[in-house]
C-alpha cells in the first residue's frame, strides 16, 4: 500500500499539478485563512513558491515509494520460486492509491483548503468527483488483495 499511496501522489503532482497544471500545493487564494501566504500562480513569485512546494511534495511521495520499494522486497517470501500473485500486488497499489486520494483530499482540498482539484465555479464538485475516485480505487483495491489472500487468484 504504501507504493500504491507515493504512486498516487506522484500520479496527482506530474499530471494534475505540472501537465494539466489545474492546481498547485499552495495555489488556492483562501490558504491565507490557514496562516499561509496567498500565493497566486498568475504572478512569478506566486509560481516559484508553488513549485518549491510541488516539489517538496514529490518528496514525500519519493519516500513512500522507497518505503513501499523496501517493504517489498523485506517481505519477499525467501525460497520461494513462485511469486505472489499479481492481484495482491495490483490490488495494494489500486488500494494506496485510494488511500492517497481520500487523505490528500480531505486534508488539503477541505480542512486545510490549501488547493482545490479545479479552482473555480464546480469546485467543490471536482473535489468530491477527487474524493470518489479514491473511495473507488481503496474499495476496488482491497477487493482484490483480498481475492488473493483467499485464494480466489
Amino acid at each position: 500500500m504504501l507504493l500504491g499511496v507515493g504512486l498516487g501522489g506522484f500520479f496527482d503532482g506530474i499530471v494534475l499539478h505540472q501537465v494539466f497544471q489545474l492546481h498547485h500545493m499552495l495555489s488556492n487564494t483562501g490558504a491565507d485563512r490557514i496562516g499561509l501566504a496567498t500565493y497566486r500562480v498568475t504572478t512569478v513569485e506566486g509560481l516559484e513558491t508553488n513549485t518549491l512546494w510541488d516539489g517538496l511534495f514529490h518528496v514525500g511521495t519519493y519516500v513512500f515509494v522507497l518505503a513501499g520499494l523496501i517493504g517489498l522486497w523485506r517481505r519477499w517470501p525467501q525460497g520461494y520460486a513462485a511469486r505472489p500473485p499479481g492481484t495482491l500486488l495490483f490490488g495494494s497499489l489500486l488500494a494506496g492509491w485510494g488511500l492517497f486520494n481520500l487523505v490528500e483530499g480531505v486534508v488539503d482540498h477541505h480542512i486545510l483548503a490549501i488547493h482545490h482539484v479545479y479552482a473555480g465555479e464546480l469546485q467543490l464538485l471536482w473535489d468530491l468527483v477527487f474524493l470518489a475516485a479514491g473511495g473507488a480505487l481503496l474499495v476496488g483495491g482491497y477487493a482484490l488483495t483480498r481475492r488473493a489472500i483467499d485464494g480466489r487468484d
